[in-house]
């Protein structure tokens, strides 16, 4: 995992828990296997940002998956990509779990990671599920 530079040079912690987060709820839907079990399983431990947002998933994971099943069009859950939709989904909690992080943020980060390890028209499609999302979710 290559580590992301701020323009100020600092590293972005933030963005790389968010990635590392990616990883691990792809593993663990590729193994059939529930977040936090592979969060257990690792070898390094896992730092505290990564390990709130694969808990929030998991735990609001049903509410998550309808958002993003009512505000798809024309995509099933099922049939959208697999790094899409766990994108979307860490989007969508911290939409709903992390007020304080501003939406702007959220929709920003998740394109990007989208734009990084998904399709060519992932980074569009996240940015308009999120960005339908958004309102209703923090008007909450």
């Amino acid at each position: 995992m290559a580590r992301r530079i701020r323009q100020d040079g600092d590293e972005d912690e933030r963005s790389d828990a968010r990635e590392r987060a990616l990883i691990l709820l792809y593993e663990a839907e590729s193994k059939s296997m529930a977040p936090t079990d592979v969060v257990d399983a690792q070898v390094l431990p896992v730092d505290d940002l990564t390990q709130m947002l694969i808990a929030g998933v998991e735990q609001h994971g049903r509410d998550i998956d309808d958002l993003i099943a009512s505000h798809s069009k024309g995509w099933t859950l099922q049939r959208m990509p697999t790094i899409d939709r766990n994108v979307l989904r860490i989007g969508i909690f911290e939409l709903m779990g992390r007020p304080e992080v501003p939406v702007a943020v959220v929709i920003d980060e998740a394109v990007e990671l989208a734009k990084r390890f998904s399709t060519d028209d992932s980074g569009r499609f996240v940015n308009g599920v999120l960005s339908a999302i958004a309102p209703k979710v923090r008007a909450a």
